[in-house]
């Protein structure tokens, strides 16, 4: 094969040994000089490399031996994938159950999850010893149908086709079904509801063609109602029985009953008493009504995904390249990496890139949760499908296609809606056991009545076909999927991302919450926050800050781009040093405007000999910053001090409150820092922590989470995904803020994409709104059936009671799965009380 040729592979590497991000750099620049490497990808955070290279030029063992060389460990790409699957056919927890056990007993297969909501199949497999082919035969085998899907898109996009299809031939079928239902129940009940029939239909006149009109009616019922028999039948000559089976052998009893009497009818034998033992109208109305629950179940299920339509449609089908003095609008499947693109004010950003010319404000709230729009100038990062709402800008594409955040987001969100949580795996067990018994109590109960309980068959009948009609295995498997897919979307509207239903339940469960200090309690970067400014002849205020912001603007140090930020006015010119001393460990040393200047630490100007740093006032400013948190710079200017400033990293504005209301929902909230302990218990008191663990270094932080699980906590350490990836991976909930998106969607198990701490507390309710949906779901759909399968089953009738009528058995039906779909919508509108303040 030639190499020009060749198909290019891509995997992920995992890798060891790296310790800061000079260590992935290198990596990088080894595996990109690589003859056939394509593009090498280094994540620090999550330890692994993304590599696309062709496999006739370079092996993954090349790969493998030159980050070896480089001095760190590598693992090649697992042989297993992860596919997506559409499943079709499914109408109950029964069905997804066989399907998701067919799946699972290949050979090959590691994990198999299926999704009756969302009708999907997510299978892990090793592609060497299982083909796409063989996964089809066993769903198929099983009795029902898989088809690939190729992407997250064009899933989703497909998904909501076939769904439309079906509602609209499912409405049409509806339609034909009542026409002839109505009818059917004047004829059969009229003379019950008060309504006389004409002598030649009359039972009493004319009992044949009472009985051959009902069954001219019944026909057209049962042949828009085909499905049910299409499904019911083989799956139950598989002995695999589903939902469609009860209705099918439910119904065709009384069909075939009343039929069986229409010809004794024919024949002269009893014409009266056969006519009025007739069952056309409880097979026609079961199944009118079972129909019409289908159909509003498979309308609400539409809705559930409302959440991944609105994200996809923030994404613009063109964008404006530009081409030279030529502008071109182009398709955005056209636009690569590198190209400048226009953006229009009133327009949304087509893909991720920066800013490359102009300024303007950005509405990101669709991806964020963050109402107010935010500034972008030249060298600030683009995120596509967000809203340019005033300036025109052009900007550099970086990232297209599936490798956008928005995309990514979208990817996320539906790998959640299509995963399962723990507490589903009792509606699990049950379903796939549910028809056989229920069709075994159902001939049991008939059986019972007609032999012991010494009643008539037509009686005995009845209970058979209400036992058979009222069982329900259809909200038993929708009540976890349905509230996982609304309640995953919701949290994406609202920047909480949750990757999984596992995380989702996890939320629920936490006891304890630790949080990173730098980047996540506060913001990551030290900011002035205390200016003392001591009299001096000859020097005012203004003079002495723009001495120090001129010497500082020299410097790279974190705390001297501090003092530049803070002391220097917009657009003011500032003096150049005319010479620059870096002191290591005291301070700088400094010539500028005609003035000696020292900057540093108090011993730094008390070893110079500076006048006035140990006056009274000096040191308890120093010593106030210092119990404070902060760090305190001295300044001296001419041989006398003039100033202490106070550097610190600030707390954001909300941490206090969040920390507040998570102790009030009786959690405990701990601080984990690398900081020394006089700085974090500052912060810590300031935020209202007791309990803080310092100086903990990265790769001891996951020991530290491991301590507090060994206490008996479920755990959530909340981080910005950096130097955090251990403990995040540790704890029992990861969740990392969205400030740094690429780490933070491979670190977390939850992702803040507003980078606010608020996301902490709507992540925590959204979980625990979720979960008591699913109970509840849960609850209404074993009690529907725990209470309804007796009463069918004639468990009132034996103590004096009523029976139930099957046509009421089967309305009872459709309408429990419909409200489980409706319970589970009602997440769409969940508002955290956070916002609601």
């Amino acid at each position: 094969m030639d190499a020009s040729t060749s198909t290019p592979h891509k995997g992920t590497f995992s890798i060891t040994g790296m310790t800061c991000a000079a260590c992935s750099s290198r990596i990088e620049r080894t595996v990109n000089k690589m003859e056939g490497v394509q593009e090498a990808s280094v994540n620090l955070a999550a330890e692994t490399m993304q590599v696309s290279w062709d496999p006739v030029i370079v092996s993954a063992e090349d790969i493998v031996q030159a980050v070896k060389d480089a001095g760190f460990n590598a693992q090649p790409p697992s042989s297993h994938q992860q596919l997506q699957l559409g499943i079709r056919g499914m109408t109950c927890a029964a069905c997804s159950a066989r399907v998701e056990k067919a799946l699972g007993k290949l050979p090959g297969v590691d994990q198999a999850q299926v999704n009756l909501a969302a009708e999907t199949a997510s299978v892990t497999l090793d592609p060497n010893k299982l083909r796409f082919a063989d996964l089809q035969k066993a769903v198929a085998d099983a009795g029902y149908e898989a088809v690939a899907m190729e992407d997250s898109d064009s899933a989703e996009d497909q998904r909501q086709q076939e769904l439309l299809d079906r509602l609209h031939t499912m409405r049409q079928r509806l339609w034909v079904a009542v026409a002839f239902t109505i009818p059917l129940l004047i004829v059969s009940m009229g003379e019950m509801l008060g309504l006389p029939l004409p002598v030649w239909l009359s039972p009493q006149h004319a009992p044949l063609n009472f009985a051959l009109t009902q069954f001219v009616l019944t026909v057209p019922v049962l042949w828009a109602g085909r499905d049910f028999y299409l499904h019911g039948f083989p799956n139950l000559y598989r002995l695999a029985p589903n939902m469609d089976s009860l209705i099918a052998v439910g119904t065709s009893a009384a069909f075939v009953y009343s039929t069986w009497n229409l010809l004794e009818i024919m024949i002269g034998n009893s014409p009266v008493s056969r006519a009025m033992d007739l069952y056309f109208e409880s097979a026609a109305v079961i199944l009118t009504l079972v129909s019409l629950g289908k159909y509003l179940e498979n309308r609400s299920k539409a809705r559930t995904s409302d959440a991944i339509k609105e994200l996809m449609q923030l994404r613009p089908e063109t964008a404006t390249l530009v081409r030279g003095e030529e502008l071109v609008s182009v398709p955005i499947q056209d636009v690569r990496p590198g190209d400048t693109l226009l953006v229009r004010p009133g327009e949304r950003i087509p893909v991720d890139g920066t800013v490359v010319e102009g300024h303007s404000s950005v509405d990101e709230s669709m991806l964020t949760g963050e109402s107010l729009p935010v500034g972008k100038r030249i060298g600030d990062a683009l995120v596509g499908g967000t809203y340019n709402a005033h300036g025109s800008l052009r900007m550099q594409a970086d990232k297209v296609g599936k490798d956008t955040t928005l995309s990514r987001i979208i990817q996320l969100v539906q790998e959640a809606q299509g995963s399962k949580a723990p507490i589903a795996s009792l509606a699990d067990t049950v379903s796939l056991y549910f028809v056989p018994t229920v069709m075994a109590i159902a001939l049991t109960a008939g059986l019972a009545w007609f032999f012991v309980g010494q009643t008539e068959f037509t009686f005995a009948l009845r209970i058979f076909i209400a036992v058979m009609v009222i069982a329900c295995p259809c909200a038993l498997g929708l009540a976890t999927p349905t509230a996982i897919m609304v309640g995953t979307g919701r949290g994406a509207q609202l920047g909480v991302l949750i990757k999984s239903g596992a995380a989702l339940e996890m939320a629920r469960k936490v006891g304890a919450v630790v949080f990173d200090k730098t980047g996540t309690l506060t913001f990551g970067r030290p900011e002035l926050v205390h200016t003392d400014y001591m009299e001096q002849d000859g020097l005012d205020q203004t003079t002495i800050a723009r001495l120090v912001a001129g010497v500082e603007q020299e410097s790279e140090h974190p705390l001297a781009q501090a003092l530049v930020r803070g002391l220097s006015q917009e657009e003011a010119i500032l003096p150049r040093p005319d010479s620059f001393e870096a002191v290591p460990g005291k301070g700088i040393r400094s010539r500028i405007a005609e003035h000696d200047v020292l900057i540093g630490n108090a011993a730094f100007l008390r070893d110079e000999g500076i006048a006035g740093i140990d006056d009274p006032s000096s040191q308890e400013t120093i010593r106030q910053q210092s119990d404070q948190g902060a760090t305190p710079i001295a300044i001296a200017v001419d041989g006398r001090a003039a100033a202490i400033f106070g550097v610190a990293d600030t707390v954001k504005d909300e941490a206090s409150e969040v920390v507040h209301r998570l102790n009030d929902l009786g959690l405990k909230v701990i601080m984990l820092t690398g900081d020394n302990s006089r700085t974090a218990r500052a912060i810590a008191e300031r935020i209202g922590i007791d309990d803080v663990v310092a100086e903990v270094l990265p790769e001891n932080k996951a020991a530290a989470i491991q301590d507090l699980q060994q206490q008996g906590h479920k755990v959530a350490m909340i981080g910005d995904g950096i130097n955090d990836a251990p403990a995040l991976a540790a704890a029992d909930l990861g969740i990392s803020m969205g400030t740094g998106i690429d780490v933070a969607i491979e670190s977390g198990d939850v992702v803040l994409m507003q980078g606010r701490l608020t996301g902490v507390l709507d992540a925590l309710e959204l979980s625990r709104a979720t979960v008591r949906n699913i109970k509840q779901n849960l609850f209404w759909a074993f009690f529907y059936n725990i209470l309804g399968i007796p009463v069918a089953a004639g468990l009132l009738y034996a103590f004096g009671g009523p029976t139930l009528n099957p046509m009421i058995a089967g309305a009872a039906m459709a309408m429990s799965s419909v409200s489980v779909v409706t319970n589970a919508l009602r997440l769409r509108f969940f508002q955290p009380s956070y916002a609601m303040r």
